[in-house]
């Protein structure tokens, strides 16, 4: 018998959604031709399109064609893809290019490294408090069979399919609640994606584990609707939730602090007033922060003492700068959701200067149909003009108020009547902001867009279009030539990013126009439009790790961080321009199969692009088996594996954590098979003419088999396993 037959709740009966999987972000920026892009190892370029090029006996590749200072020109092989990332500073600004002669750009990245090493170590002081708790293994308030089964129930009672991105969210969001240390994480997702669920599932793990939970959210309105929602998700399940706002009398939130002080309230859900004084949790083990950007900078400090001993999980649709730059350092978890719900459809986005014909129309439009609409209006001594203006120009149309300084029942009242369609328009403030889902309101009029911030204008439109409806959006602004800088890049920007998922990319966006910041304090850092955010990210990771001594044993890295192997067989191994026709779409798919961690993911990708675009030509399938033999390569510890006229030349780095072979037992054993190469160095970039192999900054082990080849990739996987089964590793002394 399951608990829900048990307590006689119904069966949930799931709706299967279609809908393709979300697409990996293998990288934080999209790159188009002449856009500026940063090479880790030569520094600030031009991109100028992809080239195939023949490299030996015909055989053909695709590289990145770069330009440098001086027309300078690097080709960069598919396997050094990684490499290379959109260039993301301060946006108007065109950065210098550098010089392939390398010496400036190691300069600047030197610097960077060490202006990095001592942000890190501010950044995290506060993460090492957290560090040093650890939540004890067996203190859960389940145990074994009783939590699990549950914990499947309730996952269960979801009414849709997860999406993939949701899916792995959730399992990344429980793995780290069940660690043994304090979790950081965020979610960031386009409204109506999917992450309430996410922030459910992690509520209900922790309430099974006797902990309490804090819900904070922005408005009051988004307060009520979440209790709402989570009152009915739990409803079948023995967790009391609870809220705190001003919609209650102060005898109703006297009632519900005893409660919670006593334990008697196990999700609590709230606005700021949950981080006020006379709040006490009993036992507070998860906070979720829904909508972090919209919280201040004093209730930030205030959340900052609740965190400290507590799991944190935040939710965003266009993460602030300053979590997107921590989340991409690497300082906190970050799970990205780009897959869209069932039969979503992208906002029809319109930016210009108030136009009455243009409201007209999209009222009418709407009304036509049977919707209903929002129109903003964000001045609160204005409302009631405006909304006699709007009686005037619609006489027979129902216009209703609602703004942040009615009491709590006129409010409550406002919103009842317009979700119940006594109201054809809701003239509001932004208090509609985040939250509320109202199927039926599916175009949004909005006034003075100047005012309004890059994520605040993002939330305002993902109130509209949550369901199979086409959506429209109005954005007016008041007059183009007295808009500030910013104000004009917000809404070019917001009228760009009008397809679905485009959340993280206004996130970007938001970060070039204000720039990131100290992420400690208001000051901005030059060294992000020195090296680009990118690498900053990387570096800031990288210095974290060494603070926190979380590379492991020395400092190794693990396998899926080790450097692409060079991979150089007589054979085309590319995606033909008669495959796959755009160029952004075949430096996707490179950058897909270069993340690719398993045979397993590789398999996804080569039968999701036997799905789109027909059956793989000779050339693709090349590809694949080169990224195949790349991932063996890697854990064998082999850095290079080159064809030549004589045989097969593999490589190991002669320093670092790689193994080595026993060179004396290997030699004895296959005297006519092996000859051992002299070290090869660095290579310099191509400048014009064959594209090089790519560049090695360490010196390497080489030994060429000598054979004749003629199966490429079978031999390879040959020699490779040859190689290793003589292989010894050498330990890394500790640090």
């Amino acid at each position: 018998w399951s608990f829900r037959e048990i307590v006689g709740a119904e069966a949930p009966v799931r709706r299967v959604a279609r809908f393709k999987g979300g697409r990996t972000l293998a990288s934080i920026a999209e790159i188009s031709v002449a856009d500026f892009v940063v090479h880790e190892n030569f520094g600030i370029g031009r991109y100028r399109g992809l080239q195939r090029m023949s490299f030996r006996r015909g055989a053909e590749s695709e590289f990145l064609y770069l330009e440098y200072k001086g027309g300078d020109k690097l080709y960069v092989p598919i396997s050094d893809f990684r490499l290379v990332q959109k260039y993301v500073g301060a946006e108007g600004k065109r950065p210098p290019l550098n010089s392939l002669d390398r010496a400036s750009w190691e300069r600047t990245k030197e610097k960077v490294r060490q202006e990095v090493a001592e942000l890190a170590k501010e950044l995290l002081k506060p993460a090492a408090l957290r560090e040093a708790v650890r939540r004890p293994a067996d203190a859960r308030m389940l145990e074994g069979q009783s939590a699990e089964h549950l914990m499947k129930e309730f996952e269960n009672s979801f009414p849709y399919d997860e999406t993939p991105d949701q899916e792995e969210a959730i399992r990344k969001v429980l793995a780290d609640l069940e660690s043994d240390k304090l979790m950081d994480h965020v979610v960031c997702g386009d409204v109506g994606y999917g992450k309430t669920e996410i922030a459910m599932r992690a509520a209900f793990r922790a309430a099974l584990d006797g902990k309490q939970v804090a819900v904070l959210v922005p408005t009051t309105i988004l307060a009520e609707q979440h209790f709402k929602n989570f009152s009915s998700r739990f409803a079948a399940f023995p967790v009391k939730i609870g809220m705190l706002s001003r919609f209650q009398s102060k005898p109703e939130q006297k009632a519900v602090l005893d409660n919670l002080r006593q334990g008697a309230v196990d999700i609590l859900i709230g606005t700021h007033r949950l981080i006020q004084k006379d709040v006490h949790f009993k036992d507070l083990g998860l906070v979720i922060i829904d909508e972090e950007h919209r919280f201040g900078v004093k209730q930030k400090e205030q959340l900052k003492k609740m965190k400290t001993n507590a799991d944190v999980l935040a939710l965003s649709a266009t993460p602030i700068p300053r979590t997107l730059s921590l989340s991409m350092g690497g300082i906190r978890n970050i799970s990205i959701v780009e897959s869209p719900p069932q039969g979503r459809l992208p906002i029809e986005t319109k930016v210009g200067l108030f136009d009455e014909k243009l409201v007209k129309e999209a009222v009418e439009r709407e009304l036509a149909r049977g919707g209903q609409i929002f129109y903003v209006h964000n001045r609160i001594q204005s409302i009631e003009t405006r909304k006699k203006f709007l009686e005037k120009l619609f006489p027979k149309i129902r216009v209703g108020i609602a703004h942040g300084r009615m009491s709590a029942e006129t409010l409550e009242s406002a919103m009842w009547n317009f979700l119940h369609g006594k109201w054809d328009i809701l003239l509001s403030t932004t208090i509609i902001e985040s939250g509320l889902d109202i199927p039926n309101v599916n175009t949004l009029i909005v006034e003075d867009t100047e005012d309004f911030g890059l994520a605040q204008l993002y939330q305002l439109r993902g109130r509209v279009g949550r369901q199979r409806t086409k959506a429209y959006c109005l954005l007016f602004f008041s007059d183009w030539a007295k808009l500030s800088e910013d104000a004009r890049k917000r809404l070019t920007a917001i009228q760009e990013f009008s397809t679905l998922g485009s959340g993280m990319k206004l996130a970007l966006r938001d970060m070039e126009i204000r720039g990131t910041g100290n992420l400690l304090g208001p000051q901005q850092h030059g060294w992000i439009a020195a090296v680009g955010l990118d690498l900053y990210c990387q570096l800031l990771s990288e210095e974290a790790a060494k603070v926190r001594e979380l590379a492991g044993p020395g400092g190794e890295l693990t396998a899926q961080e080790e450097p692409q192997p060079e991979i150089e067989l007589e054979t085309s191994a590319l995606l033909p321009e008669s495959y796959v026709e755009q160029p952004g779409e075949r430096v996707a798919l490179y950058k897909r199969m270069l993340y690719a961690r398993t045979h397993e993911d590789l398999e996804k990708i080569r039968l999701e692009m036997a799905d789109r675009f027909g059956a793989l030509p000779e050339a693709a399938e090349n590809l694949l088996q080169v990224m195949g033999l790349s991932l063996d390569a890697r854990w064998a510890g082999v850095s290079q594996i080159h064809q030549t006229a004589r045989g097969m030349i593999l490589g190991w780095p002669a320093t670092g954590r790689a193994p080595l072979l026993d060179l004396p037992r290997f030699a004895k054993d296959h005297p006519h098979l092996i000859e051992i190469l002299p070290a090869r160095g660095e290579v310099s970039p191509s400048r014009g003419g064959p594209p090089a192999p790519s560049s090695r900054d360490q010196e390497t082990l080489r030994i060429l088999f000598m054979e004749d080849i003629t199966e490429p990739f079978a031999q390879a996987q040959k020699f490779l396993k040859l190689s290793s089964s003589y292989a010894r590793i050498i330990p890394h002394a500790k640090k």
